[in-house]
């Protein structure tokens, strides 16, 4: 198997390249809203990553220098906070890593002014981000956690679940690097469901696209169990179906070749004809584009595919195109390259040129050398510049313990400062000290000048008491008087309001006893006009029976009677020519007795049950002009057969309904189970009605349809639109 490693890489870090026409239409709406100060600074953020992503990082650093300013000047720190966390994400792409670090701090100071629990979590987001990107990864995972906790507690805004979506998608990311597939896979489910929340395309692109390579690895793990495999795909050719659908507003030009890479490269192991239709895809879609690394893919899966036929020459020609891509690209992975030449090398000496495999080995040889002679310089250039590092650092270390020395002889010099002043301020307290005592002395005589007033005044007090005791008393009788007499009052309001409370209550048994007697009979009056209908809907019944028994029936065996009364013994010509005649319409009374027997009480029913009557009936009523398509989805057969013939009279007056009135060329009958309860929907694509205008009670055929709903318990809902169609959904519990 020659695999080429890039076709792994591609799956994890995918190119990002804005569309033009998307950049024109944001710049459209960020010139509109150049004269609402508030609506102009929500879009920058996003005008600013499309311009940077797009290559006009000038233009970019621009406009951030324009809003930036404005921002801070706002009350509310949040719009500053997150135009310096787009502008230090933006340094760090261009590795200017001190001005990265200087913007992430304006950031965080202008964070400390806003309440906006979003803009916070962007900060976090931002500082994940740049962490990541220096290789701190326990710190980013970290930072993303700080900023899920603000996202979770902020209210919904037009940005928030696509920013809450962008943190969980690098948690994925991390956790895939670090091989925690549990974490892996949480994360990517909250980022698919945070994606679909904010509904927008190049997010559930993503999202898919992450939820097909959390199953990819699991399959990888797992070889045999094919359930991973087909989720992976499922997922793969949901994002297809994402890209086609909205190629307008998809920011990645190079979206739809990244996902059918994938899904060729899945298909590769189990279905050779879908790993070529896709390969092909992706290839034709990354020549449009102009995307080295995916033309580059797509040639080395097509080359996989040869090499399986043992078409030698034409893998050669692919991996080839594959060697002459890498090369045009500005990112070169040399491990890609050698592994080209190692193919290469191979294919030759599979086809007995030894000369040409040896001048690829050759190739491959000298490349490797370069590319590993690289790395070791590289290596001695990262040790030297460690070197130099260290030995600044222990020139720090020396300044730092001269200082150190400084400081102590410092602060003994402030000690003794420190202990004169105690010596000082001893000899104040002292003085202090004596001071108090005189005043202390002064108060005690005050004191005691203040007792003997003391004593007068309380004397003074007493006979006040005294006389206030006596006036007390006599208040109190009073009071004793009055009490016994509201007492009694009291009791007698009690009494009174105690008979009132039974005769309320008696009056609201009495009124409770009639409203259920009114209810009892509502439900009589219900249940009896239920059961009328149903006896009208099988008069109904009897009278189509009756009528079909007269006109098709009688009639032909009418027809019979008289073509053979009419019969001469004479003519023997003409007696054979009449009895064959009589035969025919002997037979078509036959036809016709059963399809009224059939009507009456369909024998696939009673034998195998509502499934394969309701088949037989669709295949029965479909011709030229009306096509009849059943479904049945989770359906079991549990309900009673009395149930299931009145479901099937149901179905079968829908669809006469729909033939007779709604000129429909095609009905769909769908039948489901979910927890105890049946779904059935008849659609037709006639030319529908006014359900407003609809009053089933003067409709027959609506009036027993629901009647005969009422009986089994369920309900009805009746959707319609004039010239697009009808849809009918019954729902009947089972048991």
């Amino acid at each position: 198997m020659y695999r080429l490693l890039f076709v792994f890489t591609l799956c994890i870090c995918p190119f990002f390249t804005q569309a033009q026409d998307v950049l024109s239409k944001l710049e459209k709406e960020y010139s509109h809203a150049s004269n609402n100060t508030a609506e102009r600074l929500n879009l920058a953020p996003k005008f600013v990553t499309a311009l940077f992503f797009h290559k006009f990082k000038s233009r970019s650093y621009q406009v951030l220098e324009t809003n930036i300013p404005i921002a801070a000047k706002q009350a509310d720190g949040k719009y500053a906070t997150i135009l310096y966390a787009v502008q230090a994400m933006n340094y760090r792409l261009d590795n200017k890593e001190s001005e990265s670090l200087k913007s992430l701090e304006m950031a965080r100071m202008y964070s400390l002014k806003t309440g906006s629990n979003e803009a916070k979590g962007y900060l976090q987001y931002a500082m994940g981000w740049i962490l990541i990107r220096n290789n701190k990864t326990a710190d980013a995972v970290a930072a993303y956690l700080k900023a899920i906790d603000y996202y979770e507690n902020s209210p919904t805004t037009s940005t928030l679940y696509g920013r809450f979506g962008n943190v969980a998608k690098e948690l994925s990311a991390i956790y895939s690097n670090l091989n925690e597939y549990q974490l892996e896979e949480k994360y990517s489910k909250q980022f698919l469901l945070l994606a679909s929340r904010q509904n927008d395309p190049n997010l559930i692109f993503d999202a898919y696209m992450r939820m097909g390579y959390v199953y990819e690895q699991k399959y990888a793990q797992n070889p045999s169990d094919n359930a991973l495999r087909n989720k992976a795909e499922q997922y793969y050719l949901q994002s297809v179906a994402t890209f086609n659908k909205n190629k307008e507003a998809m920011f990645n030009r190079s979206s739809l070749s990244y996902a059918a890479i994938n899904l060729a490269n899945l298909y590769t192991g189990f279905d050779r004809d879908k790993a070529i239709q896709y390969a092909q895809l992706a290839n034709s879609v990354s020549l449009e584009n102009g995307d080295a690394i995916h033309i580059a893919s797509s040639f080395g899966i097509l080359a996989e595919l040869a090499l399986q036929d043992k078409n030698y020459d034409l893998a050669k020609s692919y991996f080839l195109k594959a060697s002459m891509e890498i090369g045009k690209s500005p990112v070169r992975d040399h491990n890609i390259e050698l592994s080209i030449l190692e193919s290469l090398s191979r294919i030759s000496e599979e086809q007995g040129n030894y000369k040409e495999a040896l001048t690829y080995y050759k190739s491959y040889v000298d490349k490797y050398k370069n590319v590993y002679d690289q790395e070791k310089l590289d290596i001695t250039k990262r040790l030297e510049s460690q070197f130099d590092k260290e030995r600044q650092e222990q020139k720090y270390i020396k300044l730092q313990l001269e200082s150190d020395k400084k400081a102590q002889e410092i602060r003994l010099i402030n000690i003794l400062r420190a202990q004169r002043e105690q010596v000082y301020n001893n000899l104040k307290l002292v003085e202090e000290n004596q001071r108090e005592r005189l005043k202390f002395s002064e108060l005690e005589s005050e004191k005691k000048e203040q007792q003997l007033r003391l004593a007068k005044l309380e004397t003074k007090q007493k006979n006040n008491d005294i006389s206030n005791y006596k006036k007390l008393l006599t208040f109190k009788e009073k009071i004793n008087t009055y009490y016994i007499v509201f007492i009694f009052i009291f009791i007698v309001l009690i009494l009174v309001l105690l008979y009132a409370y039974k005769q309320r209550a008696k009056s609201m048994k009495q009124r409770d006893e009639l409203h259920a007697l009114a209810m009892e009979k509502e439900k009589q009056n219900s249940k009896i006009s239920t059961l009328t209908a149903l006896l009208e809907g099988q008069e109904q019944e009897r009278g189509r029976l009756a009528r079909d028994l007269h006109d098709g029936l009688g009639g032909l065996l009418s027809g019979t009677k008289l073509q053979l009364s009419s019969l001469d013994p004479h003519q023997s010509e003409n007696i054979e020519e009449g009895i064959s005649k009589s035969i025919n319409q002997i037979d078509g009374a036959v036809e016709e007795l059963r399809r009224v027997a059939h009507n009456l009480m369909p024998d696939l029913l009673m034998k195998y049950g509502l499934e394969a009557a309701i088949q037989e009936f669709a295949n029965r009523m479909s011709n030229n002009t009306v096509d009849i398509h059943t479904e049945f989805i989770n359906y079991s057969n549990s309900i009673s057969e009395d149930k299931q013939l009145i479901l099937y009279r149901i179905i079968q007056e829908l669809v006469n309904n729909a033939i007779k009135h709604a000129d429909t060329s095609e009905i769909i009958i769908q039948i489901s189970e979910e927890e105890n309860v049946l779904h059935l929907t008849v659609e037709d694509n006639g030319k529908g009605f006014d359900p407003a205008s609809l009053d089933v009670r003067k409709t027959a055929g609506f009036h027993n349809i629901e009647s005969r709903v009422q009986f089994l318990k369920g309900t009805m809902n009746i959707t319609s639109e004039l010239n697009i169609g009808t849809s009918i959904e019954l729902q009947i519990p089972i048991h």
